[in-house]
């Protein structure tokens, strides 16, 4: 388990990850090539995977993406220390926090 600022990163096993996620489509990468685990609301900072890999985002906002990295990357941010990850599924849960009847995800 991995975790940078308000992002957590928990190795899934191959097997789990369902074939409708490994066939959709990744999201799209910046213009500096970098995958956006989440992007800063305020700062403008980012949680960006560097190296080959794919992002699927999920359709509802508290549930994690898929990330997979078939050879491993790093995950960078201006204001952490990067943090090597090895090849292989993951699930990206950002940190929600509870407001009066609802949770909502965590601003940065």
């Amino acid at each position: 388990m991995y975790r940078q600022g308000d992002i957590l990163i928990v190795p899934v096993p191959d097997e789990t990850v369902p074939a409708t996620i490994q066939a959709s489509p990744s999201v799209p990468r910046d213009a500096h090539g970098r995958l956006l685990l989440a992007l800063g609301e305020a700062t403008g900072h980012a949680h960006a995977v560097v190296g080959p890999g794919v992002l699927v985002r999920s359709l509802r906002p508290m549930d994690p993406d898929y990330l997979h990295l078939p050879s491993g990357g790093r995950v960078v941010h201006e204001e952490h220390a990067a943090i090597s990850l090895p090849k292989g599924w993951y699930h990206v849960q950002r940190q929600r926090e509870y407001v009066p009847g609802a949770f909502r995800v965590v601003a940065d």
